[in-house]
């Protein structure tokens, strides 16, 4: 068993070949998260005293990455990576009552397939003309309402979809 804190002063790998660099690079590419970070505190506490350094200019590993798996390995603590917590907010987060003012607009000119095939429910109105009423009904802000895409796909959620229902025609005998 290596000793990592022995190590670190003096540093076993002392140059790195293209060969070497490829397959540090290989293996870390094999780990996904806490395992990948803890290679490369590994692999950094080995190249001993300058390591962050020399990895991150070398092999061109990211030192944030190298300093969170350090401190793991140091402390026996994991971080947990919280994925959930990325990307853009859905439209509701920035505005909680959104589809109830969109259902409060629609519901009203809205009918039901008139072949009862479907529980679909049709209406005249367009996500544009949506958009328009939240702003002038609903007080919504002009520049923070959300696109008229965003209302489309929001109407589709809702089960609304807007196109005028044609009248059902009676069968030939």
């Amino acid at each position: 068993m290596i000793d990592h804190g022995k190590m670190a002063k003096f540093g076993i790998i002392k140059d790195i070949t293209p060969e070497l660099k490829q397959v540090l690079n290989e293996t870390k590419a094999k780990f996904k998260g806490r395992g990948q970070r803890e290679f490369m505190a590994k692999i950094v506490s080995l190249l001993g005293l300058g390591g962050q350094y020399r990895a991150e200019q070398e092999l061109g590993w990211n030192r944030t990455t190298i300093r969170k798996g350090t401190k793991e390995l140091e402390t026996g603590f994991i971080c947990i990576d919280n994925f959930s917590a990325r990307g853009r907010k859905r439209a509701e987060d920035h505005f909680p009552n959104l589809l109830g003012d969109i259902k409060s607009i629609v519901a009203p000119s809205s009918q039901a397939d008139p072949t009862f095939r479907t529980t679909k429910l049709y209406t005249p109105m367009t996500a544009k003309e949506v958009r328009r009423r939240l702003i002038e009904d609903k007080n919504y802000p002009k520049n923070k309402t959300p696109k008229i895409r965003t209302i489309s796909t929001k109407l589709n959620e809702l089960n609304f979809y807007p196109q005028k229902v044609g009248k059902t025609k009676p069968k030939k005998k």
